[in-house]
């Protein structure tokens, strides 16, 4: 059987999608994964661009992959041009979920860079999953510019992408270290640390980088 021509999607589960308490709409989504058909895609996508609850998009995010990559990735793709920033974070979300290389093409520097972090915090986890071998020096001279910005889950997410890309990001780390913000050096150092000690904790890493870069290595006794 053709897997785009079912017979019509289960009208109880589309339903409970746009429930008005999360259990349902959980229990909807959990339905729509047990039971995949394409008739489900275009609801489970839109309550992905408007649900509140975590759990709940977690299960949509779930539901999603469970369509063919075919179907699914396309209408994910779509998505990342949204207005709507929770529209294209949890697109981006659930194409480094499934994991299908012919997206790489649309984790754009716009969203590596976007203004909302939550959008741009998906882009990097997405973009580490999806790039290819001989994209991997770029993708890590864009994260590293970034480097310094944001709050402690956002540069956490920063260090977590770019450690994530290996041995490869060492040469943009260097260069973060020369430079003129001292945000910017702590959280290269961190990171570098990260690479180097998987182990190490972010807090403890960030700390004694910071410590580092405010006394200088010799005060302070780093390297």
């Amino acid at each position: 059987m053709n897997p785009t021509h079912r017979n019509p999607p289960d009208t109880r589960t589309l339903a409970g999608l746009d429930a008005g308490d999360s259990s349902s709409r959980l229990q909807a989504a959990l339905a729509a994964g047990t039971h995949p058909d394409p008739g489900f895609l275009d609801a489970l996508v839109e309550r992905c661009a408007v649900e509140p609850d975590f759990f709940v998009r977690d299960m949509l995010t779930w539901a999603l992959t469970r369509l063919s990559p075919e179907v699914t990735v396309p209408r994910l793709l779509v998505e990342l041009r949204s207005e709507r920033a929770q529209a294209r974070s949890q697109a981006l979300h659930t194409l480094s979920k499934i994991g299908d290389a012919k997206a790489w093409p649309a984790i754009t520097q716009s969203l590596l860079h976007d203004v909302d972090d939550d959008v741009a915090r998906s882009a990097w986890r997405a973009a580490v999953v999806l790039v290819p071998l001989d994209d991997r020096q770029a993708l890590a001279a864009d994260l590293a510019a970034q480097l310094g910005r944001g709050d402690r889950n956002v540069r956490l997410s920063l260090s977590r992408a770019l450690v994530a890309l290996g041995d490869v990001i060492l040469p943009v780390l260097r260069t973060a270290l020369t430079s003129r913000d001292p945000a910017v050096r702590a959280h290269a150092r961190a990171t570098e640390k990260l690479l180097r000690d998987p182990d190490a904790g972010f807090d403890l890493a960030l700390d004694e980088a910071q410590r580092i870069v405010a006394l200088g290595p010799e005060r302070s006794g780093g390297t």
